[in-house]
């Protein structure tokens, strides 16, 4: 719950008036039965009419003063928890996109999806309602006590009796209820992830057939979480009939024992009634302290998960450890890996004694089988995880020792499905960078986006999310163009042309190299040989190993998985 205060504290002086609004208007509810007990008992016996007016105009004043009370403190609660929650979202979204890829991979991305949507709206839902009730169900508990005790002291004490056994009933079923939402909103990212999968994966599920599997799987998902809600549910829902069990047995009592008293002459039907009022009110109190507890239970649950991830430090910082590790003689984008060795779960290492160098403004091909490492090599150089053992230099500097921001603006990368937003093709490729519109001309022309960007209609041409109104080609064109874009040092092809026929693929090169040549230092990630042939340097990589280096020449010659990929894509015959 450290989390919700700190975020309602800047908002503590509204909530104080708001507290001071519902007081009052508490308060006004609490006089109601009052007035009516000292009109039928000492007004109405002496038929003057002029002060049963005047009492029922001061119950009507009081009723009007609770009314509007509460109407102005709603709303200044839900301000608060409106601009509450605006504020703890907001935090939570910058946090999670300062998350690295390994704790990225550890919440999952469904996981955080959900903590940012369902789990803040707990948040603001339980500030809501503490604003609401906190104030008002307390005053009209405790103050209805009072009142009902200054009017019948032998009826109340029966009253008292009974709130042991609802708070016991609270406490229990509360402290049961924490864990069972915090089941529950494990099976909501269970649910989000089959959704999200479902809605990213539509198209190969129709084309597979597999709608059947897939609604299997989604009912898998469903079941599983209305089981979590039912037994959630089931034991929050044992707080209300409980309390009306006891209550009500305690509102027998106190007719049965009022009934007594009036006969014998030691109270009055006024008290009796005003009493029976003072129970009720005093009943959807409680009613509501539960609802608060209900509500709490499922917003500690929330509160614990969103601060599992506010909590999370900050991980792939500058750390001043590695600057030992420069070398005196760096140039500018150069890239070194040394005996670099990487495990993404600890066990067995996905990459293992990898040691290369390439010098500014070279190009580097990386080939190999699907899983062999590939991808993992880019990640580890872009410093999205670190090393095992091992490191990787940038320009003589282990990048272990560079901040976030100093590697990112280092790098133009391209990956194979990348992402584009449902905005404009300028702001897609500008990214935020504020580039001039001949530095995002002159990068559509490289990539070769120019023509299909002027036959939509230019720069300003709306994409939908995900570019879902542009073929697949052009989305990687678009991708490749904020890749280019602003001139990077390190230029990074990850399979980023597999959707380009071979004449645009070639076009594609030959741009990169006259424009960037001398410029950037490329690292080209592809299945073709075509792509990597020209570069200066070629890794194969097998299971997470180089099995061959050197030139397109000469891996034709020393390594048989290269020819092996060449023949099969080539003839053995070789492109100039």
């Amino acid at each position: 719950m450290k989390y919700i205060i700190s975020y309602v504290r800047p908002f503590w002086r509204r909530m104080m008036l708001g507290f001071g609004i519902k007081f009052i208007g508490s308060i006004m509810d609490l006089f109601i039965p009052m007035l009516l007990s000292y009109i039928i008992d000492d007004i109405v016996p002496t038929g003057n009419k002029t002060n049963i007016y005047l009492c029922g105009l001061l119950m009507f004043v009081c009723a009007v003063i609770a009314i509007l009370g509460n109407i102005m403190a709603n709303r200044m609660a839900a301000r608060v928890a409106r601009n509450t929650t605006e504020t703890l979202r907001n935090d939570l979204f910058k946090r999670i996109s300062y998350l690295s890829a390994r704790q990225l991979d550890e919440f999952t991305i469904p996981s955080l999806e959900s903590r940012l949507t369902s789990d803040t709206y707990n948040i603001h839902q339980v500030v809501g309602m503490i604003q609401r009730m906190g104030v008002r169900a307390p005053c009209l508990l405790i103050g209805g006590i009072i009142l009902a005790f200054t009017l019948e002291p032998v009826l109340t004490l029966v009253l008292i009796a009974v709130m042991p056994f609802i708070s016991a009933a609270i406490i229990i079923v509360t402290k049961r209820g924490v864990p069972l939402y915090t089941g529950q909103q494990v099976e909501t990212d269970n649910m989000t992830r089959v959704v999200r999968e479902n809605t990213q994966g539509i198209r190969i599920i129709k084309a597979l057939g597999k709608e059947d599997a897939e609604k299997e799987r989604f009912d898998s998902a469903n079941l599983k979480l209305n089981h979590s809600e039912k037994s959630a549910a089931l034991n929050m829902a044992l707080t209300s009939p409980l309390m009306n069990l006891f209550l009500n047995l305690g509102l027998v009592a106190v007719i049965l024992v009022g009934a007594y008293r009036v006969n014998a002459g030691l109270s009055e039907p006024g008290k009796i009634i005003a009493f029976t009022s003072y129970f009720t009110i005093i009943l959807n109190a409680l009613m509501a302290v539960t609802r608060i507890f209900v509500m709490c239970s499922r917003a500690i649950a929330s509160a614990n998960r969103i601060g599992q991830v506010l909590d999370t430090p900050y991980d792939m910082q500058a750390d001043s450890k590695y600057l030992n590790n420069v070398s005196k003689h760096g140039s500018r984008a150069k890239i070194e890996f040394d005996k670099v060795s990487f495990s993404y779960n600890g066990v067995k290492n996905n990459l293992e004694d990898i040691s290369f160098t390439v010098e500014p403004g070279q190009t580097l091909g990386i080939i190999g089988p699907t899983g062999s490492g590939k991808t993992t090599l880019i990640a580890l150089l872009m410093r999205q995880y670190d090393v095992t053992e091992g490191s990787v230099r940038l320009d003589g500097r282990d990048v272990r020792s560079m901040s976030r921001d100093e590697i990112s603006k280092k790098f133009g990368a391209a990956f194979q499905n990348d992402f584009l937003f449902a905005d404009t093709i300028e702001t897609n490729i500008d990214f935020g960078r504020h580039l001039t519109e001949d530095e995002l001309r002159t990068a559509t022309i490289h990539a070769q986006a120019e023509s299909f960007i002027n036959d939509k209609g230019g720069l300003g041409y709306e994409l939908s999310i995900k570019g879902a109104n542009i073929s697949g080609g052009q989305k990687q064109r678009v991708i490749l163009s904020r890749a280019l874009a602003g001139v990077p040092e390190i230029l990074v092809l990850d399979d980023s042309s597999s959707a380009l026929d071979y004449a645009t693929d070639a076009r594609l090169r030959m741009a990169i190299k006259e424009n960037y040549s001398g410029k950037t230092t490329s690292v080209i990630v592809a299945q073709r040989i075509s792509s990597i042939m020209h570069a200066d340097l070629i890794l194969v990589l097998e299971d997470g190993r180089i099995t061959g280096r050197g030139t397109h020449e000469e891996l034709l010659e020393s390594c048989p998985l290269y020819k092996e990929i060449s023949d099969s894509q080539m003839g053995g015959a070789l492109l100039e």
